[in-house]
């Protein structure tokens, strides 16, 4: 069965005014647009464009409830969709954040909830008992973020810039630098719990004077770039411009610096399993997370952080950036497999130079469980093994999986979420 579905972009602060909608072909809304949720998620789950053909049900969530075998298949472990596929546009930089293993998040759900604390309090961590790994396929020609714990020997190469920036200056504060040092040489996980609680302890604090330092000697390395000299960590530094400007005096500033700065290009693809810290910056993408809720904070924000349940959450070991390739299927057809149950992504691009050949392009997806697809480019016709429906530029379609193998002939880009192998 391919039912319609639909969304309104949620409208937080940090969103694009015009990147969904010039994508989709729709009209902005003049708010923010930041997020396009496809799923079943409760808290803004998919609108059914036509109730009559699941029986009545308004969205996802009331069908899924009522019709769970036919949503899911009657082989699924659970009456839940476990992904949820979006359209994200950052205008703004995102927190720092992580998410917890299933294991974390079974723990944390039950004790908050013995605690008495509401679901939707502000103060919660755990909002539900499940992980949160996420992909993001880049869709703008760039596509910036922070991801994961540097190699220290980059680390160290961005302290001894600093140095030397300071060195540069009139009035040079290498006490302030000698800090980050010094912390550092106990470890990285030393390091974050200094920054974060005595960052967030008042205005009295050594990280903020090392936070206001280093915002000088990045705005000072501007402006030695401009009389022409060569800026070892320029990108780095213009990341803590940005932050500063965003987020003045906040300690994320400082601790962006120990993690990898990614520009992705369009097409690539970013995995960020349980316990990478991350934040996306800039850009347009197809995001595809577990469908959860669970958020521990790390900085940039005003929200509430937990600083020993974001330590417990933490993955200090330092990587590099964490690139997924994809699996080729055939051409034209590449699947995006993290290795987690819950989701993988299929990549459907059809070029619009071949609409004069014959017979008119084909890609074939054999469905590993239920299934979104949503169309960003051109046209398709997409056939299964009991229906099909056209679905074209900002359509979007629920597929479940007793159409098996599905079979799309046109010419454009679609995303397909669906379950893992």
């Amino acid at each position: 069965m391919f039912v319609g579905i639909t969304n309104t972009p949620r409208n937080y602060a940090w969103g694009s005014t015009h990147a969904i909608a010039d994508l989709l072909g729709q009209a902005p809304s003049g708010e923010p647009e930041a997020e396009l949720w496809l799923g079943a998620h409760a808290g803004s789950p998919s609108v059914i464009e036509d109730a009559a053909l699941v029986g009545g049900a308004a969205n996802l969530v009331e069908w899924i409830k009522a019709s769970p075998a036919v949503a899911l298949g009657a082989d699924s472990a659970a009456p839940r969709l476990p992904f949820l596929l979006k359209i994200l546009a950052a205008g703004r930089p995102l927190s720092l954040q992580a998410h917890p293993t299933s294991e974390q998040a079974r723990a944390g759900f039950e004790l908050e909830n013995d605690a008495g604390i509401a679901v939707d309090a502000g103060n919660r961590n755990y909002r539900d008992p499940f992980h949160k790994p996420e992909l993001i396929f880049a869709l703008s020609d760039t596509f910036e973020a922070l991801c994961g714990f540097r190699p220290l020997a980059e680390v160290r190469g961005i302290i001894a810039e600093l140095r030397l920036l300071d060195l540069a200056t009139e009035n040079p504060q290498a006490a302030a630098i000698d800090s980050l040092e010094n912390h550092l040489a106990q470890g990285l996980r030393g390091t974050v719990d200094w920054l974060l609680r005595d960052g967030r302890g008042g205005d009295s604090g050594e990280v903020k004077w090392l936070v206001e330092r280093v915002v000088e000697l990045a705005e000072h390395a501007e402006f030695l770039a401009s009389g022409g000299a060569v800026i070892g960590y320029a990108r780095e530094l213009a990341t803590v411009r940005l932050l500063a400007t965003e987020y003045p005096g906040d300690p994320g500033i400082v601790l962006a610096l120990l993690l990898n700065r990614v520009s992705l290009r369009r097409g690539e693809v970013i995995y960020l399993p349980p316990g990478n810290i991350h934040a996306y910056l800039s850009g347009l993408g197809v995001e595809l997370m577990a469908a959860s809720d669970n958020v521990l904070r790390g900085g940039l924000t005003p929200k509430h952080i937990d600083i020993e349940e974001l330590l417990a959450v933490l993955d200090f070991t330092p990587v590099s950036a964490p690139y997924l390739a994809p699996v080729v299927d055939a051409p034209g057809v590449s699947r995006y497999r993290p290795g987690v149950p819950d989701f993988e992504l299929v990549h459907i691009a059809a070029d619009a130079d071949a609409v004069t050949a014959t017979p008119v392009p084909m890609r074939q997806i054999t469905l590993t469980g239920p299934a979104i697809a949503i169309c960003t480019a051109g046209g398709f016709l997409v056939a299964g093994g009991l229906s099909s429906r056209p679905l074209k530029r900002g359509q979007s379609v629920y597929i479940t999986p007793e159409e098996g193998t599905l079979t799309f002939a046109g010419t454009g880009e679609v995303f397909l979420a669906t379950t893992g192998r």
